[in-house]
């Protein structure tokens, strides 16, 4: 089920991480720390499409070949 929903999700950023999104609020891309991290993950995202529809593919793959192995 897909939703459009925004949940809370608890992260471990280090400084350095925390600064990045501190110079996106500051810089006014972002509202908000958390709107800074949602931003990065849509960057992310969109210019990965390729390379993670090739992972989830290859995923898909692996899934099969497990299912088809020796059933512990």
């Amino acid at each position: 089920m897909f939703t459009t929903l925004s949940v809370p999700v608890m992260t471990r950023l280090r400084q350095p991480e925390r600064r990045v999104l501190d110079t996106l609020v500051e810089a006014g891309v972002a509202r908000s720390r958390s709107d800074a991290l949602a931003w990065c993950v849509r960057l992310v995202g969109k210019h990965t499409d390729d390379w993670l529809a090739d992972l989830r593919d290859a995923l898909r793959h692996v899934e099969r070949a497990r299912a088809a192995g020796p059933q512990v």
